[in-house]
């Protein structure tokens, strides 16, 4: 049954193992109140409200920082080769608020000088896509290496400039990776 007390040790336990931002916590905890209203007959409101209380008071002591959140997450993601539409569309996802993730994708601008671009030769490098195939199959797979990038969320523009990159010091350079 989903009690005030339930539902905070469910929120520790989860915290626990996972980061996340107060918009992926209150799903998580409505659907247990949910669950809790449909087999054992309790107030869904009162549940609700329950965790609007959980939630606050989680952030209030700091256990929950979507902005902390947002940037680590965006960090990291475009660390991996993500797009930063791709990166806005899995922190909305998430829950993080549209300020937060507005201010994650900035920070990124501090990482690097291009943060599209050096997402971009990093998604290339870890999938060997364009200058990172063997010479010999590289024109052959080139339609193939810019949707792949496109499926990523790159521009048509940018998806080019890696795929058919010559130089890749040049364009590393360009995108400018501070860290």
């Amino acid at each position: 049954m989903a009690t005030p007390e339930t539902l905070e040790r469910a929120a520790h336990a989860y915290l626990a193992r996972y980061a996340a931002p107060a918009g992926h916590l209150r799903r998580i905890l409505l659907a247990r109140v949910a669950r809790s209203a449909r087999f054992h007959g309790t107030d869904p409101a009162a549940g609700a409200a329950a965790v609007e209380a959980l939630i606050d008071r989680l952030a209030g002591l700091g256990l929950l920082d979507d902005s902390a959140y947002a940037l680590a997450m965006a960090r990291r993601l475009n660390r991996r080769g993500a797009s930063l539409a791709g990166i806005r569309a899995r922190l909305r996802a998430k829950g993080v608020g549209a300020e937060d993730a507005d201010a994650a994708l900035a920070a990124l601008a501090q990482d690097a000088a291009d943060p599209d671009l050096a997402a971009g030769l990093a998604y290339a490098r870890r999938r060997r896509l364009g200058p990172f195939r063997p010479e010999a199959e590289r024109e052959a797979k080139r339609l193939k290496d810019l949707a792949a990038l496109a499926r990523q969320g790159f521009g048509l523009d940018l998806a080019r400039r890696v795929i058919d990159a010559r130089d890749l010091d040049e364009l590393e350079e360009e995108a400018g990776r501070m860290d």
